[in-house]
């Protein structure tokens, strides 16, 4: 028979390991970000700036989208409506308005916040693929308010977009200047989501996408939790889309066309839907085929059609889900 003596010390020694386990970021973690850090400052100097930077744009873009489907449980099929609204409020604040460049990215954000408030106030009031019908027409509204809109340039966009200066010191009329920007920004963006995912609000958002009755049963009101992370996917898609506003000195209709509804999609399944790094390792494959095989015109497209097609069937957690399912730990 154990005594109570016995037991205590068994359960002193237990509770600072549990502890241990469970705080602080894990290491391969800290080692990821690092050679992420590491990868990002190397990058400029042995790529062309301006490709990594759309790389690392979409890549915020992916993992904002991420935070809804993987994390959330919701498919969205309109989340080109708050990247592509901020880039055009952004391009429009710094060319007409005259702001500086953070100004305008904050503005640009601030409206994907608001869209995504109104939008998603109505779009959770329903569930699987009716969602996913709902803000896919809002986001066409968006698109054709775009096209018809006095601001926005029509077909041929808001261009040349004035780079300015950030904080009214430093210029950002090279491409390096505006590369660190850019990567700052990715990484704020990256940490933010981490934090969100890794907080009891990302505990009570996976219990949601994995049993909502269960969630429910238990005293959660499931549509505050499900428009709150709503309205962060947006303002973080926002904030994606106002920073490529910059790098590329334009806001066009390809920012809100459904098609890059679709991209960010595939994205998100191609690196691995559910993972903390699976939507960079998607954009920068996608990102990069677009880049390279650019002179292949529409055959690009299919391409992009066969490996998403090999890749559900062969990789149906993604690239990086396979690799965690491979090492045993969690990407």
């Amino acid at each position: 028979m154990v005594s109570v003596t016995d037991t205590e010390p068994t359960s002193a020694v237990a509770e600072p390991r549990i502890r241990k386990k469970t705080m602080g970021m894990p290491t391969h973690h800290m080692a990821i970000f690092a050679m992420l850090l590491a990868a990002g400052i190397v990058a400029p100097f042995m790529l062309y700036p301006v490709f990594v930077m759309k790389v690392l744009c979409f890549a915020l873009f992916a993992c904002a989208f991420n935070l809804l489907l993987g994390f959330g449980g919701l498919l969205s099929f309109g989340h080109a409506a708050y990247f592509g609204s901020a880039s055009y409020i952004s391009a429009h604040a710094a060319k007409v308005w005259g702001l500086s460049p953070e100004l305008s990215i904050l503005a640009g954000t601030a409206t994907a916040a608001l869209l995504g408030l109104a939008f998603g106030s109505l779009a959770i009031r329903r569930q699987g693929i009716y969602f996913a019908m709902v803000t896919l027409a809002f986001a066409q509204m968006v698109y054709f308010f775009a096209l018809q809109a006095p601001f926005t340039g029509g077909e041929d966009g808001i261009q040349g977009v004035p780079r300015g200066n950030l904080f009214g010191i430093i210029s950002l009329q090279s491409h390096f200047a505006v590369y660190w920007m850019v990567l700052a920004i990715f990484f704020i963006g990256i940490l933010i989501i981490y934090r969100i995912i890794h907080s009891p609000f990302g505990q009570v958002l996976k219990a949601i996408r994995e049993n909502e009755p269960r969630a429910i049963s238990l005293g959660y009101r499931v549509n505050r939790y499900k428009l709150t992370v709503f309205v962060l996917s947006a303002t973080l898609a926002g904030l994606a889309g106002a920073t490529k506003a910059f790098v590329f000195q334009l806001a066009s209709l390809t920012d809100v066309h459904w098609s890059m509804s679709g991209e960010v999609v595939l994205m998100t399944l191609l690196g691995g839907m559910g993972t903390v790094f699976g939507p960079i390792v998607g954009a920068a494959v996608i990102v990069t085929m677009q880049n390279y095989l650019a002179t292949w015109g529409a055959w690009v497209t299919i391409v992009q059609g066969i490996i998403f097609v090999l890749g559900v069937l062969l990789f149906r957690e993604g690239i990086v889900g396979v690799l965690s399912k491979l090492i045993r730990k969690p990407l």
